[in-house]
């Protein structure tokens, strides 16, 4: 680690507490020498609040990146998606967006449980190349009780869909991602399987893992060097190999 950057700063010594953002980026802050250019950023672009511009932004977007960790700081980070609209501004301080049965992990929403609190990025690609930040507060509501408080939440957010579960999202932070190294990306028309069980529609074992444990678990072999050896390069290879002994190559 550089000289410079103090190991592990302690959140009980903020040096400017009065500032938007953690104790740790206030160190560095001022260990690097950028605190004149963080301070102009957390007074023109830090809001507690999304603006209006910032409310259009959301309700356009089809998908976002969330980030949530457990009560051990372990992380997590995924993907939302869904036609516009999917992500609702309930107000300016509240965002939600709908949970549906998907591989029943429940990775996100177990964090939630344990740590409420989450940090949204959405990016649009193709128009305006520009980021949103939203960090927050974030509660699981079951569907009916936000309906009950929200009668205006659409019953389908997708395509023959409906949410078990909604994430709402208390706003304490919403600022920019800035556009000089968001690439500039073409839509194309593509009909999405929503809620689809179809192995294939949904990828399989695209990156070869359950292949590769199958084959480690037929064989001698014990698992970590099959997996970590005979295919570093290629982890489909154990699926082929498989194959082709079943069919005498």
């Amino acid at each position: 680690m550089s000289d410079r950057v103090p190991p592990h700063p302690d959140h009980h010594t903020d040096p400017h507490p009065e500032r938007p953002g953690s104790a740790g980026e206030h160190v560095l802050q001022d260990a690097l020498g950028t605190t004149s250019r963080a301070e102009r950023f957390y007074d023109d672009q830090v809001c507690d609040r999304l603006v209006p511009s910032m409310q259009e932004f959301v309700g356009r977007m089809t998908m976002a990146f969330v980030a949530t960790a457990d009560a051990h700081g372990e992380c997590d980070s995924t993907l939302r998606a869904g036609p516009p609209g999917f992500l609702r501004v309930l107000d300016d301080r509240h965002v939600a967006w709908p949970e549906y049965r998907g591989n029943g992990v429940m990775a996100s929403l177990g964090n939630i449980t344990e740590n409420p609190h989450v940090g949204l990025l959405m990016v649009d690609f193709t128009d305006d190349l520009i980021g949103l930040h939203v960090n927050g507060a974030a509660r699981i509501v079951d569907d009916a009780q936000l309906r009950s408080e929200h009668p205006d939440l659409p019953r389908e957010t997708a395509p023959g869909r409906r949410a078990d579960v909604w994430v709402e999202v208390t706003v304490e932070e919403a600022y920019i991602h800035c556009r000089k190294h968001i690439p500039r990306m073409v839509p194309m028309g593509r009909r999405r399987a929503w809620g689809t069980d179809d192995a294939r529609r949904k990828g399989g074992d695209h990156f070869g893992v359950a292949a590769v444990r199958r084959a480690a678990a037929e064989s001698a072999v014990p698992a970590a060097e099959q997996g970590e050896t005979a295919h570093a390069g290629d982890p489909r290879a154990a699926e082929r190999a498989a194959a082709g002994a079943s069919s005498g190559e």
